[in-house]
């Protein structure tokens, strides 16, 4: 990892290039992700099977083979180890239970004429869920993305996993069961993802399409926004701990790799004071390294992206982290409450020693799906309120539409939009 001081002369310099992150416009993928979304368009089922057979060496003759019934996923929850199916129930209670408090109801006032103002909530008619597949497990997934959308009161959650070579997790389909998906496909690739915002003869096209992905697949998503809506284009994870140096070394250390094993560029910044406890830092991280099963990546990542900083002190730690807004920040300091009022931007805050990032990604209960990229800038978690939309209501009274309508006319005739302003006039009294 890279040592950096904060009070160094080129400090700025070096943080933004250690930072930055620019995600590589490959037109290769651009241009196989529009043929396959065209074709998929066009062809629907056909093009579906053809794909699956290709790209997921998955045969099938029908679109029904490719769907997995409600009784296969219950058969799945049935099956796998008790401690397993408690671990998923536990973590679906506790997830479901967080985003209940985020349900936003309509509202309405009228104001002293008598109009009517007010916005009406309801939930999206049918939201796409993508699910990683094959080897790979992400029940978690399931459960972050399925339950905001179904305490939102989404009419039907249609889910996509890939099966390469016919192979599907069983937690993944136990964790769908326990979440409430409506309908799961094996289908994945671009395809999948043109097939939820098109829909086909089978599939049907969805509202919005939530859920991580390969190049290809957050490729699909971004082509496909403007006819579906998505969740987010979603760089490489991050971590970023304050630390006032109280908490144990290889605690911070393991936190640092559990962001860093997901991929090589994933990032892992610590920020801290007391440079003795950075070395004793650096020292966990050289002596628990060699026992991680994803060593290669983890040290790939801490080497290319990962750094260690000495702060003047915490309110300069704080003012790093602002410009960075990190997807998960970690006060990992005596009284986090204390520096919570001056953090502005970070997608997940986890306060204290005791709270690692990984109980966020599994059961904590907020949602793991978070902006990256310094995105939390501007972007919240997902959550309850991206599966609702809005209308605004308007309604004016007699009395009202008197003095609504002359501010309206001035205002047309202003812009040189002569129907607007009779529009409003002809509801005037004489």
């Amino acid at each position: 990892m890279q040592r950096l001081d904060s009070i160094q002369a080129d400090f700025a310099q070096r943080l933004e290039a250690l930072t930055a992150w620019e995600e590589e416009l490959n037109l290769a993928v651009n241009d196989t992700v529009r043929e396959v979304l065209a074709d998929v368009a066009q062809r629907g089922d056909a093009a579906l099977l053809e794909y699956t057979a290709r790209f997921d060496q998955l045969a099938a003759q029908t679109m029904a083979e490719l769907e997995i019934s409600r009784d296969r996923l219950h058969e799945s929850l049935e099956q796998i180890p008790t401690a397993q199916r408690e671990a998923l129930e536990a973590a679906d209670s506790r997830i479901r239970s967080y985003h209940e408090h985020q349900v936003q109801d309509s509202w309405q006032y009228r104001d002293e004429q008598g109009n009517l103002l007010g916005q009406q909530i309801r939930p999206l008619d049918r939201a796409g869920l993508y699910v990683p597949g094959g080897k790979a497990s992400y029940p978690s997934s399931v459960l972050m993305n399925a339950l905001p959308a179904k305490v939102a009161g989404v009419g039907e959650i249609i889910m996509v996993v890939p099966a390469p070579g016919g192979e599907l997790n069983p937690m993944v389909l136990a964790a769908a069961a326990i979440a409430g998906v409506d309908r799961v496909f094996t289908l994945g690739g671009a395809q999948a993802v043109g097939a939820l915002a098109y829909g086909t003869a089978t599939v049907p096209a969805v509202d919005k399409i939530v859920g991580p992905g390969n190049i290809y697949v957050a490729t699909a998503k971004r082509q496909v926004f403007g006819r579906v809506g998505i969740d987010m284009i979603a760089g490489p994870s991050e971590i970023l701990v304050i630390s006032d140096g109280s908490t144990d070394p290889d605690w911070v250390a393991m936190d640092l790799f559990s962001q860093a094993e997901h991929d090589e560029n994933a990032q892992a910044i610590l920020l801290c004071p007391d440079s003795a406890y950075l070395d004793r830092v650096a020292e966990a991280i050289d002596r628990l390294l060699p026992d991680m099963d994803r060593r290669d990546i983890i040290q790939a990542s801490l080497s290319g992206r990962g750094a260690m900083i000495k702060t003047r002190d915490l309110a300069d730690a704080v003012a790093i982290s602002n410009q960075l807004a990190p997807e998960h920040l970690e006060l990992s300091v005596a009284d986090p409450e204390q520096l919570l009022p001056d953090i502005r931007h970070a997608g997940a805050i986890f306060m204290g020693p005791y709270t690692s990032e990984s109980l966020g990604d599994y059961c904590a209960g907020p949602n793991h799906v978070l902006p990256t990229s310094r995105s939390a800038r501007f972007s919240s978690p997902l959550g309850v309120y991206d599966f609702q939309k809005r209308s605004s209501l308007i309604m004016c009274s007699e009395q009202g539409v008197q003095t609504l309508g002359e501010v309206a006319s001035v205002l047309a005739h202003g812009e040189s939009l002569q129907a607007h302003a009779r529009s409003a006039e002809l509801r005037l009294k004489k």
